[in-house]
């Protein structure tokens, strides 16, 4: 069986999927702590739809 084999996501090195890589889908350490920074400063985004906030309904009185 053929192993699988990946691009990093930060530097775009050739990655095996295999249980014994331990960063997959990064090729070290170092690339998935610049992805995660990435993410904690804010580059990386996912899209959201705003959405209108729900109405509550009235209280008893």
């Amino acid at each position: 069986m053929k192993i699988p084999v990946v691009n990093c996501p930060t530097c775009n090195a050739p990655v095996a999927w295999i249980a014994e890589n331990r960063w997959k889908p990064f090729c070290s350490e170092r690339c998935k702590l610049i992805d995660l920074g990435q993410w904690a400063t804010g580059k990386y985004r996912v899209p959201a739809e705003e959405q209108e906030p729900e109405e509550e309904p009235p209280l008893p009185q």
